[in-house]
Formats: C-alpha cells, sequence, structure tokens
C-alpha cells in the first residue's frame, strides 16, 4: 500500500511541472527566467578585390544574383549570338551552381580533357549558351559546375541540378 501511494505521489509531482507550463501562473517563479538575449555582433564589411578592374568591386553589402552576375549585355549577347552546331555532343551530364564569384561563361566538367570552347544547352528551356569548357578531375560520374551567367542565360534554376548536353566546339 505504501508503495503505492509512494508511486501515486511521484506521477502527481512529475505531472507539475507539464500542468504549470499549460497554465502558467502570475508569480515571480513564472518570471524569473530572463529573456534569451542575442549580442550585438555586427559584423564588419570586409572589401573584397574586385573580380575585374574594369567593372569594378562587388558590393559588400545587399547581396544578389544580379550583384554576382558582373557580365554585361554585350557579353551575354555574345554568348547566345552565333551559334553554330559545334563538333558535336560530348555527352549530357547534371549541374549545379559554380563558383558565384567568378565570372564569365563556363562549365567546369569531367567530360572533357582540356580548356577549349563549346557550348551548352538546357533541353527544359531550349535556351543554349557558349561557354568555356573547363575539365575538372573528378570521376566521369561526377556532376559538373556552371557559372552563375550561364545558368542565368539557359534560364535555368541555380538552386537546382539540371541537365544540360555539352558540345564541344563553337
Amino acid at each position: 500500500m505504501r508503495l503505492g501511494v509512494l508511486i501515486s505521489v511521484c506521477l502527481c509531482l512529475s505531472g507539475c511541472a507539464e500542468f504549470q507550463a499549460l497554465f502558467p501562473t502570475n508569480s515571480t517563479e513564472a518570471t524569473a527566467a530572463p529573456a534569451r538575449q542575442t549580442p550585438n555582433t555586427t559584423p564588419e564589411a570586409v572589401p573584397r578585390p574586385p573580380l575585374n578592374p574594369s567593372r569594378g568591386p562587388l558590393p559588400t553589402t545587399g547581396l544578389s544574383v544580379d550583384a554576382f552576375d558582373t557580365t554585361t549585355d554585350a557579353e551575354r549577347a555574345e554568348a547566345t549570338g552565333g551559334l553554330t552546331g559545334g563538333a558535336g555532343s560530348i555527352g549530357t551530364t547534371v549541374a549545379g551552381l559554380g563558383d558565384p564569384a567568378r565570372p564569365g561563361f563556363w562549365i567546369e566538367t569531367p567530360l572533357v580533357e582540356s580548356e577549349g570552347p563549346g557550348r551548352v544547352v538546357y533541353a527544359a528551356t531550349g535556351q543554349s549558351v557558349q561557354v568555356k569548357l573547363i575539365p575538372v578531375s573528378d570521376p566521369d560520374t561526377s556532376g559538373s559546375r556552371l557559372s552563375l551567367a550561364t545558368m542565368r542565360l539557359l534560364e535555368a534554376p541555380i538552386s537546382d541540378l539540371v541537365e544540360v548536353e555539352v558540345f564541344a566546339g563553337t
């Protein structure tokens, strides 16, 4: 009998904390916990060297996709204009966003062994962009990385992995 009473008391007391959480009181115990404070630590902007001296440095606040894509309208027109058949398809690859601070139109891919001109086609939008093909030493089954400017011209979602067809030559 004593054991039953002891167990009942323990169960009742263990439920008190949960009961108080559901129905807080106005006692000083309920409000005694100090509010969590976050320290006032605002990082100072670190100056960045310009990616291309003719374009100036990247902005240090309010960075957006437009801020990172430093290509000009003329460069975009050149990358999408004058597309020819090329030397032929060298394969398809799944690609994600590469280094967004690295300017230009390029793809880093294990599909090529040496750097050279090429183009990529994104079938979902039908867009094609002339790029620099950059080899990587990853296995052939690994994915590729596209420049931010290339992904924007392909109208590919920059937060997704996309399948592109890669062509050697221009």
